[in-house]
């Protein structure tokens, strides 16, 4: 306590900051602060991919592929899964197919229109058997079985896969060349349908026969006479790794304790 008859001096009074310069603004530009809450801005546009509902056979497809990736996957089937033609061999593959392509509806009609105009005029028609490209999975297996074939076209995404899932070890039995190849559309399209499980080849003309031969020799090596196809898929997700690398770093330690003791 201050001592009677004396007056306590006055607290010094509280000195103010300098003030922060005032930055310079442009008079030109104004600013406008952004309101995103309701009824106010649009939100900025932000990755919602992983939001979207896909349609059901999008999520179907993606289903089926990552169980594929899972489960174990049996020799015959992992073949059509891994075992395709690259691009080069395949785009090769379709330039020959599309010498052969069958006639289409107009091709036919303008046919059959010039045969019977031939024929009211008298003069003979000459129907010579073309060379085609051949389709339809009964008539392929007849071809095969009766040795007509001569190189056979497989697609690898036919669903069910039971309808073609016979047919390499058909081909190899029969020795005749055979290959597999990626959409069973674009096979579809050489012979004028939306899809193709599998093409053959009967016979080719003679400009088309040594290109027609390297492609053989070339499929026989791989498919018909290639290396055994193991067994596929049992791939984990990456949680199940996590846990299997966690659970094998746990047992190294513990192993590593008990050789120091």
């Amino acid at each position: 306590m201050a001592p009677k008859g004396k007056k306590v001096a006055p607290a010094p009074a509280a000195t103010k900051k300098a003030a922060a310069p005032a930055k310079q603004t442009n008079p030109l530009y104004e600013k406008r602060t952004k309101n995103f809450g309701l009824g106010g801005q649009p939100p900025p546009k932000a990755d919602l991919h992983r939001f979207v509902k896909w349609p059901k056979y999008v999520r179907l497809q993606r289903q089926k592929r990552v169980l594929s990736m899972r489960l174990k996957v049996p020799p015959v089937i992992n073949q059509f899964m891994t075992k395709t033609l690259d691009k080069n061999q395949a785009e090769t593959m379709f330039k020959l197919l599309l010498k052969y392509r069958p006639e289409d509806k107009k091709q036919k009609t303008e046919r059959l229109r010039g045969e019977a105009e031939a024929r009211v005029a008298g003069k003979e028609v000459e129907k010579k058997k073309p060379i085609v490209v051949k389709f339809g999975i009964n008539h392929i297996t007849t071809l095969i079985e009766t040795g007509k074939a001569q190189m056979v076209c497989i697609a690898h995404d036919v669903d069910p896969l039971e309808l073609v899932v016979w047919l390499p070890a058909l081909c190899k039995k029969m020795g005749v060349p055979y290959c597999i190849i990626k959409c069973k559309a674009r096979l579809g399209a050489i012979v004028h349908k939306k899809t193709a499980t599998a093409l053959a080849i009967t016979a080719v003309k003679n400009e088309d026969q040594r290109e027609f031969a390297k492609l053989a020799e070339s499929f026989k090596a791989t498919y018909n006479d290639g290396a055994r196809v193991n067994w596929g898929g049992h791939i984990l997700g990456p949680k199940s790794q996590h846990k299997h690398q966690k659970r094998e770093r746990a047992v190294a330690r513990e192993l590593a304790q008990r050789a120091a003791v």
